[in-house]
């Protein structure tokens, strides 16, 4: 028996940087490709970026998609894994918050993990949604207009969003069903 493709032909955006959690790209990123979506790690680093596990250094990743040529319109969705740097650094650079802004006011799919969400606040996109992150980031999410709470996995319209690399399983199975279904 075939396994089912449901990404086949979908095309989707992984942005990130240096400092990046590894198991919230490469978890995600295998389950993607396994459904049968192409995954282009988008960057504003230049030629590969360093992963951590936590505290250590991970593995690094070639960067598919310079920031400044990736278009939003090339993407069906995104995916905007955590690490304290990455979304941190990301969130100071104008373009990144403007590629999450475009895909999310595009009506695509987002789904966001751990600090990946601190992008949704950046791109002020979390106003009236229900979602959960790292626990550090809750006051930003209210602040911003979001309502957030304390579950392995929130879906909320075109976001998905979970808490921490334990509850990858999850995010993945909501992320895949977001993906699959596309625009709102």
């Amino acid at each position: 028996m075939t396994m089912a493709k449901p990404l086949k032909g979908k095309k989707i955006a992984i942005l990130l940087t240096n400092g990046v959690e590894q198991a919230e790209l490469t978890e995600p990123r295998k389950a993607l490709e396994e459904a049968g979506a192409e995954t282009e790690l988008v960057s504003p680093a230049e030629g590969s970026i360093q992963a951590m596990r936590h505290q250590e250094k991970g593995d690094t990743f070639k960067v598919n998609v310079a920031l400044d040529a990736a278009d939003p319109d090339d993407y069906d969705a995104l995916l905007l894994p955590g690490g304290v740097a990455n979304p941190d650094e990301l969130r100071v650079n104008p373009k990144a918050v403007s590629f999450v802004k475009a895909i999310f006011d595009d009506g695509k799919p987002v789904a966001a993990i751990c600090h990946g969400p601190w992008m949704l606040v950046e791109a002020d996109v979390v106003r009236g949604h229900s979602l959960t992150s790292w626990p550090s980031l809750r006051t930003d999410i209210r602040n911003a207009g979001g309502n957030w709470t304390d579950r392995a996995v929130v879906q909320d319209g075109q976001l998905t969003t979970s808490r921490k690399p334990e509850d990858i399983p999850a995010f993945v199975r909501e992320m895949l069903t977001s993906f699959a279904a596309g625009r709102e």
